[in-house]
């Protein structure tokens, strides 16, 4: 036996320990794949649910506190009142609740991503929340998850073509989109790490959703590390973004809110990642390859 060989794995010429990492981590990407058979074909669906709830939220928010958003705008952002109304009607009915309804149902799906994008510019802007930096890396992930809707969009499209006829610019921008949405996504958890106090519990969850979330932007065991943050967001969304045990009038409860609701939404992106899978740039897609 050579030096070290106890080490590697003779026919592979890894280290063991690699070696027992990834036998253990394909193990659990199967017991994934058994116990998520049964939900799977309605991944999608709720996915994409999960993704624009947030804007629905927003949506009723808006119409249910009108006339003080409005007095914000226009005491606050020195928007004319009738411009602050008109903001507000096209942010409610124009945009957020019907394109919101466009992506749940499948129908229109380019064109009602390109709107919510757009209102998320425009609401950062209205609200002058375009420079705050906790907002700025919360949309981007909310952004990456209109993406992976995109992505899952080209995907029905691909199967609904004829045989022999071409579709490489389809599947071209469905990986891309598929690319930059899982990069996008892990911008919340950045967001996470950087906006609060630190203490000994959370420096670990920082570093073991950090790692996590490498995985995810790079496509290794992606779908496997999607789950794993799936679950590890819901639990820090119910005990850090807990609005319901705030006073309704209690001005931190609407941002709490909130980012409830976004949390939500990214959660939906990391659930149609989970269904399609990383993609083709992506180190699981290559080892297939290899």
């Amino acid at each position: 036996m050579s030096s070290g060989g106890q080490y590697r794995d003779r026919s592979s010429g890894m280290p063991t320990w690699v070696e027992n990492v990834k036998e253990y981590s394909s193990r659990a990407e199967d017991v994934i794949d058994t116990w998520s058979q049964p939900i799977k074909p309605y991944l999608p669906a709720l996915g994409r649910f999960l993704i624009v709830v947030t804007f629905l939220e927003d949506a009723m928010r808006i119409l249910m506190q009108w006339n003080d958003q409005a007095m914000y705008l226009n005491h606050f952002r020195s928007m004319p009142k009738f411009i602050a109304h008109l903001f507000l009607f096209i942010n409610v009915v124009q945009i957020m609740t019907s394109a919101s309804t466009m992506v749940i149902v499948r129908r229109f799906t380019e064109y009602s991503v390109g709107l919510l994008l757009f209102i998320i510019v425009f609401q950062g802007l209205g609200y002058g929340l375009i420079t705050d930096l906790n907002f700025f890396l919360r949309n981007l992930s909310v952004v990456g998850g209109l993406l992976m809707v995109l992505s899952d969009s080209f995907a029905e499209k691909k199967k609904n073509i004829f045989a022999g006829i071409p579709s490489i610019s389809e599947t071209d921008r469905r990986i891309y989109f598929q690319l930059a949405g899982r990069v996008l996504l892990v911008f919340l958890f950045l967001g996470f790490v950087l906006r609060s106090e630190w203490s000994i519990l959370r420096i670990f969850v920082s570093l073991v959703g950090f790692g996590a979330c490498i995985m995810v932007a790079v496509g290794f065991k992606a779908r496997w590390s999607a789950v794993f943050l799936i679950m590890l967001l819901s639990i820090l969304n119910v005990a850090v973004n807990n609005f319901w045990t705030f006073h309704a009038k209690h001005p931190h409860r609407d941002f709490l809110r909130y980012d409830f609701f976004q949390t939500l939404s990214i959660m939906g992106g990391l659930l149609l990642l989970v269904n399609m899978g990383p993609g083709g740039i992506s180190l699981d897609e290559r080892k297939k390859v290899t």
